[in-house]
């Protein structure tokens, strides 16, 4: 046997704080007790700094998946149309959970690897004035793209439509305020920058018009059901037994991102995000992400002739570092190095300094050294 570090350094589940661990490993509470009431009601506060809200935002014990279809089954009735912006797998997923809830999509199609056009975001509810909703991936965390959020809430606002925002690899990541913005539901999930294991789901309902369609919906539900969960969350209870350690876990991750400030929180994604860019573009790689690259996460497209699936199983399996290949035709020709959450500048200069060394096993000319330099001076910089 080798003994080996363990880096994770993929798109979800990302690394957990030690302080969150210790925080997790106390004795459980009891949902009921007031303790825990205290616990819900830091919570509270600290995810409407966090989502930069005056409104509340709901945690459900889910994934951020199960986030997802809440922002469905309590918006939509059946045959209800609504526009899905498909770029990538999660683009794609809001337009499964639509159909399968019986919602008629008018999906707007971009190229993977590219931001949607506002334009045609604008030319679509145009063409649609009945739509009841837009769904949308803030990161799209199977390409490494942002599409402009602020640019579609201006859009959307004066139309009937509610957008609503896949925030899974975007809230804690950049900068996206949720009231200043006039978004009108964000979601989002645990197992991301929030820092904690897999497990919760995050819904703020943020709008007079996001409302109005809730009380409207027919489509069924009963765990997800926003009204009766908004309401016990006024008395920092749940409607049903809570994660309860991922959500004592999660009153310390507010409180670290608390404490650092949310400015500084998106300024270290965004120096991280630029080092490992310099570098993937020193050592000779493109960048998947034609435009808008995600600061969660950079998406690397694999030189000819280099069996990208190998990168991933190699730097697992011989240097202990975890990332992230291509999902569906993709697969075998990106990686995806993630950066968001409990990481920092030497998580990023190790990625580097092992990608390289993969790369040059694999048969790729590469100047080992050269995407670690690149690294260490965009984050000298700042």
């Amino acid at each position: 046997m080798r003994m080996k570090k363990s880096h994770l350094l993929a798109p979800g589940p990302t690394p957990v704080p030690p302080e969150v661990l210790a925080a997790m490993g106390q004795p459980i509470l009891h949902h009921r007790a007031p303790e825990f009431g205290a616990v819900m009601e830091d919570v509270r506060a600290g995810l409407r700094y966090l989502f930069q809200t005056e409104e509340e935002v709901v945690t459900f014990a889910a994934s951020g998946t199960g986030a997802m279809e809440a922002a469905v089954v309590n918006v939509l009735s059946p045959e209800d149309k609504a526009i899905c912006i498909r770029g990538g797998k999660f683009g794609e997923r809001w337009q499964e959970i639509c159909e399968a809830y019986g919602a008629e999509v008018i999906p707007i199609d971009v190229e993977w690897g590219s931001a949607v056009n506002p334009t045609l975001v604008a030319d679509t509810l145009q063409a649609h004035p009945e739509v009841k909703a837009l769904y949308v991936p803030a990161s799209e965390t199977s390409t490494g793209v942002r599409h402009d959020v602020e640019a579609l809430a201006q859009i959307v606002r004066p139309t009937d439509a509610i957008l609503v925002v896949d925030a899974v690899t975007a809230i804690g990541v950049f900068d996206m305020p949720t009231d200043a913005w006039g978004l009108d539901i964000v979601v989002s999930g645990s197992q991301k920058a929030l820092m904690l294991p897999p497990g919760l789901g995050f819904c703020c309902v943020a709008t007079k018009k996001a409302w109005k369609l809730v009380e409207q919906s027919t489509l069924p539900s009963y765990y997800f059901d926003f009204k009766k969960e908004y309401e016990n969350l006024r008395n920092n209870l749940s409607s049903y037994t809570p994660a309860v350690s991922l959500v004592v876990g999660l009153r310390e991750v507010l409180r670290l991102i608390r404490a650092e400030g949310l400015e500084q929180v998106f300024a270290r994604h965004d120096r991280l995000a630029r080092a490992t860019r310099s570098a993937m573009q020193a050592i000779g790689l493109e960048l998947f992400a034609k435009e808008s690259p995600s600061n969660a996460l950079t998406a690397v497209k694999v030189p000819e002739g280099i069996d990208g699936t190998a990168i991933p199983k190699m730097l697992r399996e011989d240097y202990g570092i975890t990332i992230a290949g291509g999902q569906s035709q993709f697969k075998g020709k990106i990686f995806r190095i993630a950066h968001l959450g409990y990481a920092f500048d030497w998580d990023i200069v190790t990625a580097v300094a092992a990608t390289e060394m993969v790369l040059k096993r694999l048969g790729y000319d590469v100047e080992l050294g050269a995407g670690v330099r690149a690294a260490q001076h965009t984050l000298l910089e700042g």
